[in-house]
């Protein structure tokens, strides 16, 4: 294969719609995984305000969903993908599965983050007369955000490996090229080159969550 202006333009858009995929689905889902975190703290049985059994209902459901392999949930809301995006190919068709998928990932993620902080400051707030969401807003989130970032990191990259399954659909991005190119024509170098590309954009996310987390970690200044 060589690589002309037509090669190169290609790539250049693949990146692009990897990282519209990526960041966009990216968005949404923690617009949805953050409340839904946030839920399950909040409700669970030694919670600011206890809820057990709707607390399990939702874990359950978050848990059921996370359970189904990407792919198979791509084919499965196809008919949801054409109501919102109007089509069920490209870019734009990939970010309904991806948020569905993503989204209960990154609600347990945020779970995770929140169990991490100190049990005694929480108790300190309530001792102080705070409410629940004075605490959620004012304890809870500045102390597990060191936390938070690394999960959005972890989030992202994963998001993007979803992304990448995308391809086998038509999905678009470098995971549709390496499928069409790499995998189907059987050119090994296309295949290599949309891989490096795809390392790279993991590490540099990587990096920036593990590098926002350590400045906004108090312990180590």
């Amino acid at each position: 294969m060589t690589f002309d202006a037509a090669t190169i333009a290609m790539l250049k858009l693949g990146v692009w719609e990897t990282l519209f995929m990526t960041f966009t689905s990216s968005f949404f889902a923690y617009l949805i995984g953050i409340p839904l975190g946030i839920i399950l703290i909040v409700m669970d049985k030694d919670g600011i305000y206890p809820v057990p059994w709707l607390q399990r209902i939702l874990g359950l459901i978050i848990n059921l969903l996370r359970s189904v392999p990407f792919i198979i949930l791509l084919i499965m809301v196809m008919p949801i993908t054409k109501i919102i995006a109007g089509t069920t190919l490209g870019a734009k068709a990939v970010i309904p599965p991806l948020v569905i998928a993503s989204a209960p990932y990154v609600a347990r993620v945020v779970e995770s983050s929140f169990k991490e902080v100190d049990a005694g400051v929480i108790e300190a707030a309530k001792s102080m007369g705070a409410s629940a969401m004075q605490i959620i807003l004012k304890v809870l989130l500045p102390e597990a955000k060191p936390s938070l970032l690394v999960g959005a990191a972890l989030s992202v990259t994963t998001i993007l490996a979803y992304s990448a399954m995308s391809g086998f659909v038509g999905g678009g991005g470098l995971g549709d090229i390496a499928i069409k190119y790499g995998y189907y024509r059987y050119q090994t170098v296309m295949m290599f080159i949309t891989v490096a590309i795809l390392v790279i954009i993991v590490q540099v996310i990587q990096e920036a969550g593990m590098k926002l987390s350590r400045m906004s970690d108090k312990r180590i200044k």
